[in-house]
């Protein structure tokens, strides 16, 4: 067994750290090295993150610097197969190696679109995809705020659509759709959207498009990250998301409060076409106006059948004026006969009474009989001037409801032969004589058979038998 040399060189642990460390990163200066996220737990309070790439048979711990890691578009995730990009170095205080990661990206499609699924079970748990967090749309919102590139086709097929179908005014909160910074610019337009003041300088939008066009997974990306996806969700504004075309499915797809395939079908869920709701309209004008008709002839039908029923005023006034007449007839008689029967009943006392007394009953009596003779005449006083109210109100309910009030006001009576009312134009022929009623007295007329239509817009009221019309 030999025995080591004694002439070797003698190291300290930290010279052969620092010379490994020399070695290896000499070596491998930079790498792209493919593996699957183990250990990350989040960002370290120092915003450094710390976890370990594995495969198969082995694994390698791994660091992100904080700047770095806040650059990266692709953030880690526990169990995401990635590419990393970096240089290989060695941590002198552990004796391990590490690679310090400068850029990530997810090894293929299949791991974006697990990672896809992975934000969707999460933020679905949290709730934010509830159809119960969702709101109505509005349906003519007066602003329209648009979440897109001021370039390209997008923002100019969304304003051309607007215009087609109802011009509406429009705020354009310009963002970058791809790359980095991406989304935080996205969700702070989103915020900012929100942020704004009712009745301020700006107008608050009444509804929200986020709009991008067409693209891959990863020129997509900023629509599956989770500010954006959270700030829609927490938008206070209604929301529409057109991101990309139609078979392009994001996470800001299930928070928004509506997606639309395309941005041009965003336009057209944000705003009626404006021709179609003038005709709707118009239909509603002219089914209230015809309703408004019906209710009239309705009204106008009940009063026809209420003022044939009312009576006239000669049959409301027979009776009383037959009992005031038959009353009146009755009350002098009756005043003579009760007061010569209190005149006989006091000389048949008088005649059995001593003379003295007789005298002071035959005074008192006649006081008691001038005071009855008083309140008889008060009564009767009283029966007639109520009676002759009676009649006046009567006789005012009977000339305010004489047709004479209507000829007053300008109107003529027509009569017939038989001094009939005539009631239309029909029942006049050539050479019929007539008689017209004015207020102030009657002229004779010969018609001359000529019938003149009424006026366009009068209505003709057809004429009843029995009472006429003086309407």
């Amino acid at each position: 067994m030999d025995e080591p040399s004694l002439n070797i060189p003698e190291w300290s642990v930290s010279e052969l750290a620092a010379a490994l460390k020399r070695t290896v990163e000499d070596a491998y200066p930079y790498v792209r090295l493919r593996g699957e996220i183990s250990g990350f737990r989040g960002p370290h309070s120092s915003g450094h993150a710390y976890f370990a790439l594995k495969d198969e048979s082995a694994r390698i711990d791994a660091v992100i610097w904080r700047t770095a890691y806040a650059r990266m578009r692709i953030k880690p995730e526990d169990g995401l197969e990635v590419i990393a990009t970096g240089r290989i170095t060695t941590y002198p205080g552990r004796s391990t190696y590490q690679i310090v990661i400068e850029a990530l990206e997810p090894s293929g499609l299949g791991a974006l679109m697990a990672l896809v699924e992975q934000r969707k079970r999460k933020l679905a748990a949290e709730g934010l995809f509830d159809e119960a967090r969702k709101q109505l749309l509005p349906r003519l919102p007066v602003v329209i705020g648009v979440v897109t590139s001021p370039h390209g086709a997008v923002i100019r097929d969304i304003l051309h659509r607007l215009a087609d179908r109802f011009p509406r005014h429009v705020l354009v909160w310009p963002v970058r759709v791809q790359g980095d910074g991406a989304a935080e610019e996205i969700a702070a337009a989103i915020q900012g959207f929100n942020a704004l003041p009712e009745t301020g300088d700006v107008p608050r939008p009444d509804l929200l498009i986020v709009a991008r066009g067409g693209g891959s997974i990863e020129d997509l990306w900023a629509f599956n990250e989770e500010i954006v996806v959270r700030a829609a969700a927490e938008s206070l504004i209604a929301l529409i998301s057109a991101v990309g075309h139609e078979t392009d499915v994001t996470l800001i797809d299930f928070a928004a409060d509506r997606r639309a395939p395309t941005p041009t079908a965003a336009a057209e869920m944000a705003v009626p076409v404006r021709a179609e709701e003038i005709i709707r309209v118009e239909s509603f004008a002219q089914r209230a106006f015809a309703c408004w008709e019906r209710a009239q002839a309705g009204r106008w039908t009940e009063l026809r059948a209420l003022a044939r029923a009312l009576p006239s005023a000669d049959s409301l006034l027979a009776l009383p004026r037959q009992r005031l007449d038959a009353a009146g007839a009755r009350l002098p008689r009756a005043l003579i006969a009760n007061a010569q029967r209190h005149h006989a009943d006091f000389a048949r006392t008088a005649a059995r009474q001593h003379p003295g007394l007789l005298q002071a009953r035959l005074v008192r009596g006649r006081e008691r009989t001038q005071d009855l003779f008083a309140r008889a005449q008060r009564a009767a006083r009283m029966l007639l001037a109520r009676r002759a109210a009676d009649i006046e109100r009567a006789d005012k309910l009977l000339a305010a409801l004489s047709y004479k009030n209507v000829l007053a006001r300008g109107f003529a009576l027509v009569r017939g032969p038989d001094d009939r009312p005539l009631h239309s134009a029909s029942a006049v022929t050539a050479g019929l004589r007539i008689a017209i009623e004015f207020a102030d007295g009657r002229i004779g007329a010969t018609a001359d058979g000529r019938a003149v239509a009424p006026k366009r817009g009068l209505r003709s009221r057809p004429s009843e038998p029995g009472q006429g019309s003086l309407f």
